[in-house]
């Protein structure tokens, strides 16, 4: 990092955190590299694969197109913020095969469950569509978010924070 770096505050994970950041740095960058969050992956580096989303302020987004400031005083949260008891149903319909879309996908799926009202309005496939994965063909990844709801409203989870 050059000398003209920036101090920064956010909220990552839960935690509170400062950090001096090159202003040039992506969101992405900054949380493998600096935060050692390597659960967020890198895929295309364009915003055009989801494999970097992340949720800023409870809405997810393409790390790799946010420079690394403006996460200032905002909530991040990753994928090693979703407690991994959650995951079950997305493993079990075979949602993961090869791993690399993996996080974005469990991200988005996060969101989706924490606004499940969003399914009124949209499909699955619809609010997954930002997601690119090239092992599953998609039908594991929508049946395993179908029985992630399913099992979310019967219990009453999935509201609120990770």
């Amino acid at each position: 990092m050059s000398s003209g770096g920036i101090e920064i505050r956010l909220t990552l994970n839960d935690e509170s955190v400062a950090a001096r950041v090159d202003p040039g740095d992506r969101l992405l960058d900054f949380l493998r590299y600096q935060r050692n969050l390597t659960g967020t992956k890198e895929g295309c580096g364009e915003g055009e694969c989801g494999a970097c989303t992340v949720l800023l302020d409870g809405i997810p987004v393409n790390s790799c197109l946010i420079p690394v400031w403006q996460a200032r005083d905002r909530v991040v949260e990753t994928v090693e913020s979703v407690p991994e008891e959650e995951l079950a149903a997305l493993l079990a319909s075979g949602a993961t095969q090869c791993g690399a879309c993996t996080p974005g996908v469990v991200m988005t799926a996060w969101w989706v469950r924490r606004n499940r009202d969003l399914v009124d309005t949209h499909s699955l496939r619809e609010l997954m569509a930002g997601n690119l994965c090239r092992c599953t063909g998609y039908d594991g990844i929508i049946e395993g978010l179908e029985a992630w709801l399913e099992s979310a409203a019967s219990t009453g989870g999935g509201e609120g924070g990770a």
